[in-house]
């Protein structure tokens, strides 16, 4: 099981994904061959459009959990992370195959002006759904596939313009699919706890959690404080690494991988915090527990 900053290590060793660039859009074609099971997680830096079009993809975001079947898809938020659970199609030689869209809020923005969609006031915070995909949608995703073939003759203004009449499709088709469009830059206030429980393994700034919450910082602390006694910097800390614990004994992912799977973005930094914590190095932990 991987686990990987999205989508700059998707395209590297040991994935080697067709992966597109246009603007303020990513595009990472995911198709893995005689796979029975395939796990992993990532952290969304941008929001992420999910087509899957061969197998079924189980994903995970704090005690949320969508499965997405052939012909489906689903639309997540950024600064979040979650875990998958990718499975090939019987039917067809056990293949995974899939499109993803990484999509930054300056092309949300973009699409929101060019659809002259308006803001909708509402209190009600968008459901994340799975929805089934049909044509003429099914075909749109997959003639974006032969441009992954000769990147170099792209057209960029003219996929960054399909791009955008596959998000007004969408809009069009599904009214909770066209809030969830319009709240990815809009924050709702949010219950603490749950925010920490979903993000603690992400490597976000305390400036980030109190954002997904729908605080200031200083609101974020003050709230913090009151709910766990504690500053958040140090609870956060000591989640990540109780979570390593647990990642040590129970998986054989190198240490490296523990290390970026619950946030930290440097091993360093990881291994001298995790011996400090529990009195051994990641490595003498993992074999003490197998002795």
């Amino acid at each position: 099981m991987k686990a990987t900053i999205v989508p700059q290590e998707l395209i590297g060793a040991p994935y080697y994904r067709n992966y597109l660039s246009i603007d303020s859009v990513n595009l990472v074609e995911s198709c893995s061959h005689n796979i029975a099971e395939q796990k992993g997680g990532m952290f969304l830096k941008d929001h992420m459009l999910l087509f899957v079009l061969q197998g079924t993809n189980c994903i995970t975001h704090g005690k949320h959990k969508y499965i997405v079947h052939k012909n489906e898809m689903v639309l997540l938020k950024k600064n979040i992370s979650i875990t998958y659970d990718k499975t090939g199609s019987s039917e067809n030689g056990e293949i995974y195959e899939s499109m993803m869209f990484f999509l930054k809020d300056e092309f949300i923005s973009d699409f929101m002006k060019m659809a002259n969609i308006k803001n909708m006031k509402t209190e009600r915070l968008a459901d994340v759904n799975i929805k089934p995909v049909y044509e003429p949608l099914l075909s749109f995703v997959s003639s974006i596939k032969g441009h992954f073939n000769a990147p170099e003759k792209v057209d960029k203004r003219l996929i960054r313009m399909k791009i955008m009449e596959l998000l007004f499709d969408l809009a069009q088709f599904d009214n909770n699919l066209l809030l969830q469009l319009i709240q990815l830059k809009k924050q709702f206030m949010t219950d603490i706890t749950t925010v920490v429980e979903e993000n603690f393994m992400s490597p976000l700034r305390l400036e980030d959690l109190a954002y997904l919450s729908g605080r200031s910082l200083a609101s974020f602390k003050r709230d913090f404080n009151t709910i766990y006694k504690v500053a958040p910097a140090q609870y956060i800390k000591e989640k990540r690494l109780n979570k390593a614990k647990e990642l040590l004994t129970s998986t054989d992912w190198p240490v490296n991988e523990i290390c970026y799977s619950i946030g930290f973005e440097n091993i360093s930094h990881f291994s001298r915090a995790f011996k400090v914590y529990t009195g051994k190095s990641p490595i003498d932990f993992r074999k003490a527990q197998d002795d």
